[in-house]
């Protein structure tokens, strides 16, 4: 049994100082894995459900297989877990800013950190989603093969098009920002955002002038700590076929 409160690591980052503590929760006893920057809570693994349905989500928009995926935002791994328990995902690239949280997983640090280190299908890549896709030198989200396009691209990094981690994230969520990112899908493709706001009506109008077939979905979940239940958003839209 693990202690009641442990500090497993402490960086100083560009973004701030991040942490990962492990809790034990006083209800249930299990660990409770939680990551902070600076003073803000980023993730914890007592809410999973929003990341777990953005892969769901995401890749039930398509038909056929074989997937070729991108993440981007890599955190505790349950979105990169649920692409990888897709049998249709045949490889899987997360790009993740911070090397330290990419750490984690090499050390197995964090539960699900060494099955997504040693999945022959997944690379954890460091780098800047958002320079890569919308940035003037952006080459694609796989730095081993520039250009490259796919089938899916599952984002979850900022807490909603509106509250953004860094003011240079901003610009994925506007027009320009969109028809960037959709280049980097193959047609037909299919971007699926998580957000921890409602439904943004002004961000949907966005999104439907880039792509095809988009679409809301709010996710619900228990919150134990609140009592009651929480939703989170999961944006899905398809690139266009021309």
């Amino acid at each position: 049994m693990s202690a009641r409160f442990e500090e497993i690591d402490w960086r100083p980052t560009a973004m701030g100082e991040i942490s990962l503590r492990r809790r034990r929760d006083p209800l249930s006893g299990d660990d409770v894995y939680e990551v902070k920057l600076g003073d803000e809570y980023l993730m914890s693994s007592l809410f999973t459900t929003g990341e777990i349905e953005l892969a769901r989500i995401g890749l039930a928009a398509l038909s056929e297989g074989p997937l070729d995926v991108v993440v981007g935002g890599l955190g505790l791994g349950y979105t990169a877990r649920t692409a990888l328990d897709d049998p249709r995902v045949r490889s899987l690239v997360v790009v993740d800013t911070l090397a330290e949280v990419i750490d984690w997983h090499r050390r197995g640090l964090v539960p699900l950190g060494e099955g997504l280190a040693n999945d022959p299908r997944c690379r954890l890549v460091r780098g800047d989603f958002f320079a890569m896709t919308t940035g003037e030198a952006q080459r694609g989200l796989d730095p081993e093969a520039p250009g490259r396009r796919f089938h899916a691209i599952l984002l979850d990094v900022d807490h909603s098009p509106r509250h953004v981690l860094h003011p240079d994230h901003a610009v994925l969520y506007t027009r320009a920002g969109l028809t960037a990112l959709s280049e980097q899908l193959l047609p037909g493709g299919v971007f699926a955002l998580w957000s921890n706001d409602p439904p943004d009506d002004e961000f949907g109008t966005v999104l439907a002038e880039v792509f095809t077939d988009t679409a809301a979905h709010v996710v619900d979940f228990d919150n134990p700590l609140q009592g009651g239940t929480a939703a989170n958003t999961v944006y899905v839209a398809r690139r266009r076929d021309g």
